[in-house]
């Protein structure tokens, strides 16, 4: 993610490490559908691969759609050649059940990864933009695990998301900021249980409780995204920032 083309990968090795026991894989695309959710599983497996291009993909409810979302709209990434999305160029991926969804720009990718219980209960979902390049991951389902340790955090916005306001407290935010640990940078843009300060505390595993069920996502950086901190800034005032601020937003839980 940022202005750049080279892959993406999580910045933060030690943070929430998500686990999806048996999984199989879903290439969504705007008319592919997902199985209903049923039994346990665990957050998104190394082992997932997504299916080929060429594979059908099965019937279900997790049917990403174009949507008129007036206000949610976000330009489209920096330096990706793709055009700048408007509220009307929006697409809303539906996570098997029905309950978790979210937006994003008509012209990205979103693949789902399953659990092996038929129907699946837990899964991610990798966002790519145009080019191919791994935007963000959101989880849903029973479990996720988190590791912390002490770090000193500057908070570069933070506000709470409309669509999980519902749900048990703290209140899930979106939040962009850097923990640094012995003078070494780990920027981060995701979900937040309330809302993180800045100073001396502890690493965030941004795990949200949704219903029974547990929600995480994250934007993923490549390695040492950012030059400093006016730069991430610089980053999430432009279109690519933006856009991924907004889809982070709008995630909702009914």
């Amino acid at each position: 993610m940022r202005p750049a083309h080279a892959p993406f990968i999580v910045a933060l090795a030690t943070a929430a490490t998500l686990s999806l026991a048996g999984c199989g894989a879903v290439a969504e695309s705007a008319s592919s559908k997902a199985t209903a959710p049923a039994t346990t599983a665990a957050a998104a497996p190394a082992t997932a691969k997504p299916a080929a291009a060429t594979a059908t993909p099965a019937p279900s409810s997790a049917k990403p759609s174009a949507d008129a979302a007036p206000g949610a709209g976000a330009p489209g990434p920096a330096g990706s050649g793709t055009a700048a999305p408007g509220s009307a160029d929006l697409a809303t991926f539906t996570f098997p059940g029905g309950k978790v969804s979210f937006k994003y720009p008509a012209k990205w990718k979103v693949e789902l990864f399953t659990g092996s219980s038929t129907p699946p209960v837990s899964g991610t979902a990798t966002v790519y933009d145009a080019n191919g390049n791994k935007q963000a991951t959101v989880y849903s389902g029973h479990i996720a695990d988190g590791v912390t340790h002490p770090v000193t955090r500057d908070v570069f916005e933070t506000q709470p998301v409309p669509g999980l306001q519902q749900q048990p407290a703290p209140t899930a935010h979106y939040s962009f900021y850097v923990d640094r640990m012995e003078d070494n940078p780990t920027y981060r843009m995701h979900l937040t249980a309330g809302a993180p300060s800045s100073g001396a505390d502890m690493a965030l595993d941004g795990i949200i409780r949704v219903g029974k069920d547990v929600l995480v996502a994250d934007v993923q950086f490549i390695e040492k995204p950012f030059a400093s901190d006016a730069a991430a800034k610089s980053w999430l005032a432009g279109a690519e920032g933006q856009a991924l601020k907004a889809l982070l937003l709008s995630i909702s839980y009914r």
